[in-house]
């Protein structure tokens, strides 16, 4: 089976796979300035999802999906391991100063959360999430379930600080953001085929993952949510952890984990057409991670990179959460701007900005 081909189409399908494709040149300093209409404007930014966009919500639960020690955070302001799973800051916050809403987007858990720091947005997501609940409660984080419970408790809090009215408009005219849906397929799926503990088929648990998706998002639409950006799942075959374990001697890309995250995201963007013309004032958009961030793994030289099969921490081979630690400093990469992932999962500040730029850029004038 061969890569997914890199021209970005207007929408994915599962069948466009080819070795060869034009690669868009993104600077490697790109910023999110000028990807949005100069008319945007939300009053907050709200993010449900997993470890991409988790700033710190795994902090305190009972789970071994966390990274608020060193080296995480070496490079955020500070150099504070906040619980954000990079060495800097991740999509979550890139959002938040996207729309010039704050420099950095809090964990909703913070202990430290104040009231203010709410009426502009937080996000909710949790580390290991999936839109599956069973891929949450496997790890003992929050599923989306919970995260919709905690955001829902929020709307609570703002009504009681701002009254009914202001509330009223804060909910509707916000930014949301749903960012989920590798754990599905690379702790949940994946691994019941591979012990043959389970036979499935990857077509009905990624439709299993679509209804979950619905379910979520319209009732994040009861809950007054409009403005809904749905990112798709990125090339999680590709990540060094799964070229590790799946990849062959050779560590090559895990081509079954890539179709999968295709044939879901083909999934995802019908949803978010339908469900678009279904639900009255909503903008329920989706988001091309995949042929985002696969072109800086094609060719990373083009994007300023050096090292793309393995993530700075450690041999960048294996470890993430409890394995990338200080024990590993011997090993851990000097310079991370060289490298796309910082662990053997989670990409580095610089991929995700040239990634979010590039998503952003093509995506944001369809809220507004």
């Amino acid at each position: 089976m061969e890569s997914p081909h890199l021209n970005r189409p207007s929408r994915p399908t599962a069948s466009m796979f080819s070795a060869s494709a034009l690669i868009l040149l993104i600077s490697a300093t790109a910023t999110l300035d000028g990807a949005l209409p100069t008319s945007a404007k939300v009053p907050a930014v709200f993010v449900f999802g997993d470890s991409m966009v988790d700033p710190g919500n795994n902090n305190d639960l009972d789970t071994m999906a966390k990274c608020n020690f060193p080296p995480y955070g070496r490079d955020f302001p500070g150099a504070t391991p906040t619980g954000r799973f990079s060495n800097g800051k991740v999509p979550s916050d890139m959002l938040a100063e996207a729309f010039g809403v704050k420099e950095l987007l809090p964990a909703y858990l913070d202990p430290e959360l104040q009231i203010h720091d709410l009426l502009t947005g937080v996000s909710y997501a949790s580390g290991a999430a999936g839109y599956d609940p069973q891929t949450a409660e496997d790890v003992k984080v929050l599923s989306l379930s919970d995260q919709l419970d905690l955001f829902n408790e929020s709307v609570a809090r703002i009504k009681a600080e701002v009254g009914e009215e202001r509330a009223a408009s804060i909910v509707s005219e916000s930014f949301y953001a749903v960012c989920i849906g590798s754990n599905d397929i690379i702790n949940t799926f994946f691994p019941l085929q591979l012990s043959n503990q389970e036979k499935g088929n990857i077509s009905s648990y990624t439709d299993l993952m679509a209804e979950y998706a619905s379910s979520f998002i319209q009732e994040l639409y009861g809950l007054g949510g409009r403005r809904i950006a749905l990112f798709g799942i990125g090339p999680i075959g590709c990540v060094p952890s799964q070229r590790t374990l799946r990849g062959g001697f050779q560590r090559d890309c895990f081509d079954q984990e890539n179709e999968a995250a295709v044939i879901f995201n083909t999934k995802l963007y019908s949803l978010a057409d339908s469900l678009s013309s279904q639900l009255p004032g909503s903008k329920i958009v989706y988001m091309d991670v995949f042929y985002s961030f696969f072109p800086l793994i094609q060719d990373p030289s083009q994007y300023g990179f050096e090292v793309a099969t393995r993530g700075c921490c450690g041999t960048g081979n294996i470890e993430a959460s409890y394995l990338c630690n200080n024990l590993d400093d011997i090993l851990t990469c000097v310079d991370d701007e060289k490298y796309i992932f910082w662990d053997s999962f989670h990409p580095t500040e610089k991929a995700y900005r040239i990634a979010m730029d590039q998503i952003l850029t093509d995506n944001m004038n369809k809220f507004f």
